[in-house]
């Protein structure tokens, strides 16, 4: 397991304006483990091989465990959504539902697009201070095919309709989502409902969309809010009647829409989805959770998303339901990647110490990258996911910094995959004014995390610029991108300065 680095003079220069540079991405080339190729000077080592070839006198040495970085591959985004929320509502959001990874992962970045499936890997870096740099590792799937070009759909939308979800914004925003989705599917697409509240039940089972339309509105319109939140029997019926209605050929999903505030029966993830593992492992039905409502479990649904094999989001008006429901759910329908993970081997004569950004439960055991029973992350088409590190390097030290490499299994055939990226001291950029405004974005919503997650039992980057900087920062790079999310992100900064006084 990679070791925590407490970082500790880092980024002095980060004060005005974010001060993170970036250089050039290298991508890698895809192929099965046995016959995996890695270029560099210090790759990640392969199977079997503890150790990295040391270039003066060709002896292999074993490096040190924590120049070593391994994590499971994660897309969720619910946690800045959450968090916009209730900026946007007055409060200050828990730091416990402050995850780095999700802020990062929310924006749009133009990585390279790999021409088949599996991944493009870009590995970047920016200069923050005296021998302190930001490293970004991005990894990129093919774009999205069109609507009519992917494998057909078999959704099961788990709908909590206890008593909170009444409140305007849950139940309401739900039922005007599905409706929408419902009427942009495709003919051979097909949908069941199930909804909880004390009690589970199967209000439309699986139904080919057809010209049976009318059917699954009519299902959809009868939902009404009632009272206490059974989550666990909701996912229980939910994955019992994803099975009963399991297509071959199609993509066999669970949609749960909640606010996660269970109160009666099985409240833990563990528990609940321990029930239902059978379907999870032996059909491949993952867990798609969309989370509503000014008060969230959050923690709640990321465990039974994490648990089981997929990804969170969440949504608090139209705008964010239009795009969870008929823009980000078809993209989720299809999988490029299984159980994907990441290593970053830092090059031991180069790097003094680092720290991963966020990521903090999802860290995978060093020697647990290539044991495909560990479980890691599923991953869709058109999506990208980013990880940054604040890396120390040594005094002087040139040549080779890290080797990012990913490793996922074709969802079809279980058939293991590697391909990896590299990055040269030479290919740092200098200052922040030099670096691609895609990484500005992401780091300035990273730093934006820390600000809102720091102290407690979180250590935050050092010299993490103020809330007015960030935001001053955020609005140039939303007049640069022309991107309105970052528009909002500035917009997101200016109300959490307003409220801290920052």
């Amino acid at each position: 397991m990679e070791t925590t680095h407490r970082i500790r003079g880092l980024l002095a220069a980060a004060a005005a304006a974010l001060l993170l540079l970036t250089g050039c991405g290298a991508g890698g080339s895809d192929s099965s483990t046995d016959t995996a190729e890695r270029s560099g000077d210090f790759p990640a080592p392969a199977e079997g091989d503890t150790g990295y070839q040391d270039q003066d006198d060709d002896q292999q040495r074993e490096p040190a465990r924590d120049h070593l970085s391994t994590f499971a591959l994660d897309v969720d985004t619910a946690s800045y959504g959450y968090a916009r929320r209730a900026l946007a509502d007055g409060n200050t959001p828990d730091p416990s539902t402050i995850r780095p990874e999700e802020f990062v992962n929310s924006f749009r970045q133009d990585y390279e697009r790999p021409d088949g499936n599996g991944f493009s890997v870009t590995v970047d870096g920016a200069r923050t201070g005296e021998d302190w740099s930001l490293l970004r590792v991005g990894l990129a799937t093919r774009t999205a095919p069109r609507t009519g070009e992917r494998p057909p759909a078999a959704l099961t939308f788990v709908i909590d309709i206890s008593g909170s979800m009444a409140e305007p914004g849950r139940l309401d925003l739900a039922k005007k989502s599905l409706a929408t989705m419902t009427d942009r599917l495709r003919d051979d697409d097909a949908v069941a409902l199930v909804t909880f509240s004390g009690e589970a039940e199967t209000v439309l089972p699986m139904t080919r969309l057809g010209d049976r339309r009318g059917r699954v509105h009519d299902a959809i319109d009868s939902l009404e809010p009632t009272d206490s939140t059974n989550l666990g029997a909701g996912v229980e019926t939910g994955y019992a009647t994803a099975v009963e209605g399991l297509r071959e050929g199609a993509t066999n999903r669970v949609v749960l829409v909640s606010d996660a505030l269970a109160n009666t029966g099985d409240t833990d993830a563990d528990t609940i989805l321990e029930r239902v593992a059978g379907a999870r492992r032996d059909h491949g039905i993952t867990l798609f959770g969309v989370g509503v409502g000014s008060d969230y479990g959050d923690a709640l649904m990321e465990r039974l998303a994490d648990k089981g094999d997929g990804h969170t989001t969440y949504v608090s008006n139209d705008g964010d339901a239009e795009k969870v429901f008929c823009e980000e759910l078809p993209r989720h329908i299809d999988l490029t990647a299984r159980d994907a993970k990441a290593q970053v081997a830092f090059d031991p004569r180069t790097v003094e110490e680092f720290r991963l950004v966020g990521y903090d439960n999802r860290r995978v055991a060093d020697d647990d990258f290539r044991d495909d029973s560990v479980d890691g992350g599923e991953v869709g088409p058109g999506h990208t996911v980013t990880a940054l590190y604040a890396v120390r390097t040594r005094p002087g030290s040139e040549g080779h910094l890290a080797t990012a490499t990913v490793r996922w299994l074709d969802p079809a055939t279980r058939t293991p995959h590697e391909t990896s990226g590299q990055l040269e001291t030479d290919a740092v950029h200098e200052d922040l004014t030099s670096a691609p405004a895609r990484f500005q974005v992401a780091a300035t919503a990273a730093y934006f995390a820390e600000a809102l997650r720091g102290g407690g039992d979180f250590a935050p980057l050092p010299a993490t610029p103020s809330l007015t900087e960030l935001g001053r920062t955020a609005r140039t790079l939303a007049r640069r991108t022309e991107d309105p999310e970052v528009g909002r992100l500035a917009d997101t900064i200016d109300m959490a300065r307003r409220g801290s006084g920052r």
